[in-house]
């Protein structure tokens, strides 16, 4: 199998963050910065951002200042500092504690939107920033309590650790490792359906989340046999995407398809099929949808189709 280079950077890596971990601990300097005027804030409200879109439809990410976070009720919910962007300190804030947030905030013609329907026209610099804000919200949202005896548990370092107020345990933010993998044989590929998948045409690669004891090459073996009773040989990694939809990372690889008999996993998939060439190039034209730009399923389709596969 030829070595298959990632032809560009996944939609939310590459991100322009200096994450400036030092300054975490650092409650003197967080503390001015959280008042500063030049401060940018990132709102996250109910686990979607805050878009702009200008003419033609092409979204901006909003930033938006100390004075509007505070009229967003940033005492009430959740922040975690980020890093520095462009010299000028980043924080992350939840505010769905609002019901309607728009009327608190300066901008014109803005929307919080799901972002998934933006981040591929983002671009690299702004893409990986409202990714990161997404990812740590979920979080802190999600981790108000101790997994160990229940309490409460409280923010520190910027809100990058939740301590229990009880058993004093530290919590940090987590990130689920999962393999997603395009499976050729031959001058085909391997895609299917999920049960999950908003748009019923839609096929993509296979995918599932690392077990303990396994390493990535075995997960994507266990997982595709599992999911289409396909066997797979080589393994050859691609590429990484971060992926806080809610709180994964996304690890990339092409698998070389050792068996064509298709066993689908019927809790899992509608679907399985090979694909050829000539499919890929005009889905439409034979009744399917590729998966979304954003996703590192597409790069690796992309890529595959490309030759540098």
């Amino acid at each position: 199998m030829t070595y298959i280079i990632a032809s560009r950077p996944n939609v939310y890596s590459g991100s322009p963050l200096d994450r400036a971990a030092e300054k975490r601990d650092d409650a003197e300097w967080i503390g001015a910065a959280l008042r500063h005027p030049d401060t940018l804030y990132v709102p996250v409200w109910r686990a979607r951002n805050l878009i702009r879109r200008a003419d033609g439809g092409q979204p901006e990410a909003v930033y938006i200042t100390a004075g509007a976070a505070e009229a967003l009720h940033m005492a009430g919910g959740p922040w975690t500092f980020l890093g520095i962007l462009e010299g000028k300190p980043v924080f992350a804030i939840d505010v769905s504690t609002v019901d309607d947030p728009l009327p608190l905030l300066p901008h014109e013609v803005a929307a919080f939107e799901d972002l998934r329907t933006a981040g591929s026209a983002l671009g690299g610099r702004d893409a990986p920033v409202l990714a990161h804000a997404r990812g740590m919200m979920h979080w802190r949202v999600k981790h108000r309590f101790c997994g160990v005896c229940g309490a409460p548990c409280e923010p520190k370092s910027a809100g990058h650790v939740m301590r229990c107020t009880a058993c004093e345990a530290e919590h940090f933010p987590r990130t689920d490792p999962a393999v997603i993998m395009l499976v050729h044989r031959g001058d085909r590929i391997l895609l299917g359906h999920s049960r999950r998948f908003p748009n019923s045409k839609m096929y993509s690669t296979l995918a599932g989340f690392l077990e303990p004891g396994e390493t990535l090459e075995e997960a994507v073996r266990r997982e595709v046999k599992e999911e289409a009773g396909v066997l797979v040989g080589n393994v050859q990694y691609h590429s990484s995407q971060p992926w806080p939809f809610p709180a994964n990372i996304m690890l990339g690889f092409y698998g070389e398809g050792l068996s064509e008999e298709i066993t689908i996993q019927a809790d899992e998939l509608v679907d399985v099929r090979w694909f050829t060439r000539a499919e890929i190039a005009d889905p439409e034209a034979h009744g399917f949808l590729l998966p979304r730009l954003d996703s590192i399923a597409r790069r690796l389709i992309e890529d595959w189709m490309a030759g540098t596969a």
